[in-house]
């Protein structure tokens, strides 16, 4: 049974893990990029506005893209006047531009004084639960920070299930020449990575008695990566693209 359902799922990465898949899924926003920091900054935003319907998600971070003239890395660290009134007009759903303001200045602190925005990340420990939570502390150390921002990036030490960071993390570690994921992060082991966990998700694992937990936090997203390292312990995360497709886009009940 366990050899028969890891083949099953082996197979459905397979299906979904193409560059088909990319055109209607976030991912596709830092795939306009080729340099390193455009493509983590147009990451890091399409994954934190992935919720919800994703042609709207995808529609939104490309108009986001245009603001910031195509080249998020030059524009974040020298948006000039004109750009951030461009910002000022920007929404998507509860993120407004408070919220993209505070991201900028954050972001510009962060690329002033260093090359890529993994260091945001690793420096906080070795596993993912000390990096989304070290990272939480440290994007919010600015001192004008605005509370109503705090809503938008996860942290595990809230017991959030932290998916759309997760799903991030995937974007930028995971290497398997398969042209989805990016794997241009190369001090994060995709052994460590945390399967990305939504109401779909947690549906097909249930359905798969891969997941026993009813809520769909923290704790569940530990425990169904569990599981899938007993699949695949080097790259659990690559079974997100089987969950995905059984419970987004088969609709699997």
């Amino acid at each position: 049974m366990a050899q028969s359902l890891k083949d099953f799922f082996d197979a459905k990465v397979r299906q979904y893990n193409t560059p088909a898949f990319i055109k209607d899924d976030p991912v596709s926003i830092p795939h306009l990029f080729s340099k390193k920091q455009d493509i983590e900054i147009a990451g890091f935003l399409a994954a934190l506005f992935a919720w919800g319907n994703r042609t709207i998600i995808i529609n939104k971070s490309t108009e986001l893209m245009k603001m910031m003239d195509m080249a998020p890395h030059s524009f974040i660290l020298d948006p000039g006047v004109e750009g951030l009134k461009r910002l000022m007009t920007f929404k998507h759903r509860t993120f407004n531009a408070t919220d993209l303001l505070y991201f900028a200045e954050f972001l510009r602190f962060h690329y002033s004084n260093n090359d890529s925005l993994e260091s945001a990340f690793t420096r906080w420990g070795d596993d993912v639960e000390s990096m989304l939570t070290g990272f939480h502390h440290y994007f919010f150390s600015l001192e004008d920070a605005p509370p109503r921002t705090r809503k938008h990036i996860a942290t595990p030490y809230k017991g959030s299930n932290c998916k759309r960071l997760n799903m991030f993390l995937r974007w930028m570690v995971r290497q398997d020449n398969c042209g989805v994921d990016f794997g241009i992060w190369k001090n994060i082991s995709p052994a460590s990575l945390i399967c990305p966990v939504d109401l779909h998700v947690a549906r097909v694992a249930k359905r798969f008695q891969l997941l026993e937990r009813n809520q769909t936090d923290w704790k569940a997203a530990l425990e169904l990566t569990g599981y899938l390292r007993t699949l695949d312990a080097e790259d659990p995360a690559k079974y997100d693209f089987a969950l995905f497709g059984l419970g987004v886009i088969e609709k699997y009940q």
